[in-house]
């Protein structure tokens, strides 16, 4: 055992989790299978591992899909509309209505007004697309070319939209396969149909696609030799990113425990402690120092741990839910309350890390722990009933499919998850990216927080099994049934004061499965949303422009208000929602001291901040 590692938790696993690992492993079970009289060779785990490993070759070569899971969607739509006449002829006017606006603009163009401009483009793209906002993209025949896409767009909506007899479910499957063949297809992915790309050819004499071609041939080569994405050697941790001084004053087999270093004189009583995901890698909190989160709450006077995952292997694929609750939140609370003994402590999650944080603080609820002063949950889900676009990901079918691919490998790789991510958005994160950096020759400059974002990790095959089916599936946090140390939990049991934070465009943890934490808990709740996405929304630094949020607080005992009227009655500020959120760790701390030691005589320190398990690849 290293110096300053975890003993022995209090916490064991419980029975049914060490039950687990003896079905994991892909080994196979020695009590043969008897057909018509005959011993087999192969026992039936054998014949069960066979099909694992086929699914699991399948479930590599499509990232992860079912294609089971979409076909039978795609056949229940198409029945269910075939079976609906009304429906069909719904979408023939829409498209009669669409194409006779088309036919107008088409008029109004061949006759030019008097001031030379042509008429603006009757079909609009959706918010936020900025395909044709470019150039050229008015003029003809580049504007009937986009129109006549734009048209399909709304006519895959109007098609896969409220079909009788179809679950929304399966609704929004068929709509995302539609949406991802519409976004290969889109006029701005291709060299002829591209005006900003045919304007800046004749321009450089077609130096931009040779630039391209050099960028694609990189791109190419990184990805062969798995070397992270081009700009990223800019970025080293611990040097430009994570780079906060701190001391590792604890390790244990999936998580190291940092103590960031004091910058004040004197320092807030209680201590934080924040959980990041594991999904990610946890300097997300700590990227430069003119917008680390971590620096910012050092700078006002806080003493802040924070957890750092391992990146699992193959040898980690039976460490489950209990195993990271464990040696995750609880052994973390254990070495700070040595740290810093006799005070309580602001816990802090994010993602799936506040999803973790939410559990332990229940169970410690359920278990009259009084350990926790606070609770902040950025950006994380306790309900996962309307989880968002993940949840195209996510059914019977598309877990078990998951389930055998990890199975085999023993976890879920970070590329197979990027995969996913990047699909829920090909039009900006795939299709645009390509048009930008092959075609128009432009290399995107890294930030920080993109060189973090391809720093991702692995997760083991039991937990994230555990995770999806529990959770996504299931939903037993919600529900009543999540059980810790064998005995179920409730989240109305956490009593202490919670500051929860949702992001107006997160499409990992929308704003309004965050929001259901209301009905939840009746702690004293103060909840805000920020301008922003699921990363983005959360790094919003004092000084960042453009930023945002509302801001309401409920006491316990009062009524229930609806995210669509909480939104409409909550308060607007201008600005980053750090220092309202500081200043409520303020307000629910008490004197300020001085500060304490790094590590202490049960915890001590193991080695300078970042750490190891934050480097490993």
């Amino acid at each position: 055992m290293q110096q300053g590692e975890a003993k022995s938790s209090k916490r064991e696993p419980s029975k049914s989790a060490k039950a687990y690992q003896t079905i994991s492993k892909p080994t196979f079970a020695t009590k043969p299978l008897n057909v018509q009289g005959s011993s087999l060779d192969l026992t039936s785990e054998e014949f069960k591992g066979i099909d694992r490993m086929v699914k699991a070759s399948i479930a590599k070569a499509t990232l992860g899909l079912s294609p089971i899971a979409l076909g039978l969607a795609f056949a229940d739509w198409a029945a269910n509309l075939l079976l609906s006449p009304g429906k069909m002829a719904s979408i023939f006017a829409e498209m009669i209505r669409l194409e006779a606006e088309m036919s107008k603009y088409l008029v109004d163009s061949t006759t030019k007004p008097a001031d030379g401009d042509r008429p603006i483009p009757h079909i609009a793209p959706a918010p936020g697309d900025r395909r044709f906002a470019g150039p050229g993209w008015d003029s003809w025949p580049f504007d009937l070319i986009h129109q006549q896409f734009l048209i399909a767009e709304r006519l895959l909506d109007v098609a896969t939209t409220d079909v009788s007899g179809v679950s929304l479910h399966k609704e929004q499957v068929v709509r995302f396969l539609a949406r991802q063949l519409l976004d290969m297809l889109s006029p701005s992915n291709f060299l002829p149909t591209n005006p900003e790309v045919l304007s800046k050819t004749a321009a450089t004499g077609g130096k931009n696609l040779l630039d391209g071609m050099a960028n694609l041939l990189e791109d190419l080569r990184r990805a062969s030799a798995k070397l992270p994405a081009a700009g990223t050697e800019e970025f080293e941790v611990g040097k430009q990113l994570g780079a906060t001084q701190g001391q590792v004053v604890m390790k244990n087999r999936l998580a190291e425990l940092i103590q960031y270093t004091p910058t004040t004189d004197e320092v807030f009583k209680e201590p934080i402690l924040i959980v990041p995901a594991w999904i990610m890698k946890y300097y997300i909190l700590d990227l430069s120092q003119t917008n680390s989160l971590v620096k910012y709450l050092v700078d006002q006077g806080h003493t802040v741990f924070m957890l750092s995952w391992i990146n699992p292997t193959e040898q980690d694929r039976d460490m489950g839910m209990d195993d990271y609750l464990r040696l995750g939140p609880f052994a973390a609370i254990d070495a700070v309350s040595s740290v810093v003994p006799f005070e309580k402590i602001h816990a802090v999650g994010y993602c799936l890390g506040g999803t973790l944080l939410t559990v332990a603080a229940a169970a410690m609820g359920r278990d009259k722990d009084d350990r926790l002063a606070s609770v902040t949950l950025l950006a994380a889900q306790s309900d996962f009933t309307e989880a968002g676009e993940l949840t195209l990901f996510i059914d019977e079918g598309q877990v078990a499919l998951l389930d055998d691919l990890m199975w085999v490998q023993g976890y879920l790789d970070s590329s197979q998850m990027a995969g996913a991510f990047q699909m829920l958005r090909s039009s900006d994160l795939i299709w645009s990216k390509m048009m930008r950096e092959y075609l128009m020759g432009e290399r995107s400059k890294l930030n920080d927080l993109m060189a973090w974002n391809a720093d991702a990790t692995r997760m083991p095959f039991r937990m994230h099994s555990e995770y999806l089916k529990g959770m996504f599936l299931r939903n037993d946090l919600a529900e009543g049934r999540y059980r810790v140390d064998g005995h179920p939990i409730a989240i109305e049991d956490i009593r202490t004061p919670m500051f929860v934070v949702g992001t107006e465009t997160d499409h990992v943890a929308p704003w309004k499965s965050v929001f259901k934490i209301h009905i939840l808990s009746d702690a004293d709740i103060t909840f805000v949303l920020t301008s922003g996405g699921h990363n983005a929304g959360i790094v919003s630094e004092p000084g960042h422009p453009r930023r945002h949020f509302r801001k309401s607080r409920r006491l316990p005992g009062a009524s229930y208000l609806g995210p669509e009227e909480w939104y409409k009655q909550a308060e607007y500020h201008d600005g980053s929602w750090w220092i309202d959120w500081q200043k409520w760790l303020a307000d629910n701390s008490t004197n300020m001291t001085t500060p304490p030691k790094l590590g202490s005589s049960r915890y001590p320190v193991i080695a300078p901040a970042p750490g190891s398990y934050v480097l490993q690849k």
